[in-house]
């Protein structure tokens, strides 16, 4: 760590301010030799436990910084173990949990970037916002009201962003984990003054799980060190490859590019088959509607939904 980011930061913990002008030297000082080492990366997170106010540069800058130190330590790139995971909770968590802007903007923006994400920090924050919204403390990113039993335009991009990012449970859709937990904040918002985007949030995610195919499950750590390797190979075979699918039909291309002995890739069987409302995800829907003893508005758009895209 560069003197000049150390005393800056400490400096700054000393007073809990930091101003615009100060958080650019730090950029600076941080970016110097193009990367934020570890110990500049809990300098910063010392630091935003400490400030009395956050400002939307400290918010970005902050931000900017940790997602890029935690996606540039993992092997390949964007693979965050769970050693990172770890790491990353327990600076969360030594002031007892998510409770500034910068640091639940952080989580909901690691996942939107990163390639994989390791079971500790996926439960952790699914946990951290479900309970920023049933309890109504935390912090938004963009501000916004939080009372407790409620949910607010805030949360419902927040939520929105997280089970959709890449890196959660299921890569760009909804997970059943993710699924259960908007059933329990509807469960216990029902009635209340929350955000008009919050039922088209919950029908869209929960019916995303029970019929939107998506590779279950994320990629293995070699299998992503596979593909990472594959994107940037500048080898003049990579060249031909994509050449020789150029030259041909998708189906055709794939089997000339990589051999008669390889399938073309076809996912069509699998995509009809996920579309529809297996038994198992019917007895979780019926668990879930049970829970709170009704059939109430929300379900029955759900319902209705399902009934709509053919998978009920």
């Amino acid at each position: 760590m560069t003197m000049q980011f150390r005393a800056l930061a400490e400096q700054a913990i000393a007073d809990g301010a930091i101003t615009p002008d100060e958080i650019l030297t730090l950029r600076r000082a941080g970016w110097a030799d193009g990367a934020i080492n570890r110990a500049e990366a809990e300098a910063l997170f010392a630091l935003d436990h400490r400030l009395g106010e956050r400002s939307p540069e400290w918010v970005d800058y902050f931000v900017e910084a940790i997602v890029e130190h935690v996606l540039a330590s993992g092997d390949p790139r964007g693979y965050v173990d769970a050693e990172t995971g770890a790491w990353l909770i327990g600076q969360i968590e030594t002031d007892g949990r998510i409770d500034s802007a910068a640091e639940l903007e952080l989580v909901v923006k690691l996942f939107e970037r990163a390639t994989n994400a390791p079971e500790n920090l996926r439960a952790f924050a699914l946990k951290e916002i479900e309970q920023t919204v049933l309890t109504g403390t935390g912090a938004t990113r963009d501000g916004g009201e939080l009372g407790p039993g409620r949910i607010t335009a805030s949360e419902v991009r927040l939520l929105r962003r997280l089970v959709f990012a890449q890196g959660s449970d299921r890569p760009a859709a909804v997970s059943q984990r993710e699924a259960e937990m908007l059933y329990r904040l509807k469960d216990a918002t029902l009635g209340a003054a929350n955000d008009p985007e919050w039922p088209r949030l919950f029908v869209q995610a929960v019916g995303n799980y029970l019929t939107g195919f998506a590779w279950h499950g994320p990629l293995s750590e070699t299998r992503a060190r596979e593909l990472e390797s594959f994107m940037a190979d500048d080898k003049p075979h990579v060249g031909r490859l994509f050449a020789a699918m150029g030259r041909s039909d998708v189906r055709a291309g794939f089997r000339s590019a990589f051999g008669k002995r390889e399938r073309y890739f076809d996912v069509s069987d699998e995509v009809k088959a996920d579309a529809q409302v297996t038994a198992e995800e019917r007895h979780w829907l019926d668990a879930m509607i049970g829970a709170n003893h009704q059939v109430d508005a929300l379900d029955h758009a759900l319902l209705d939904f399902l009934a709509e895209e053919g998978g009920a």
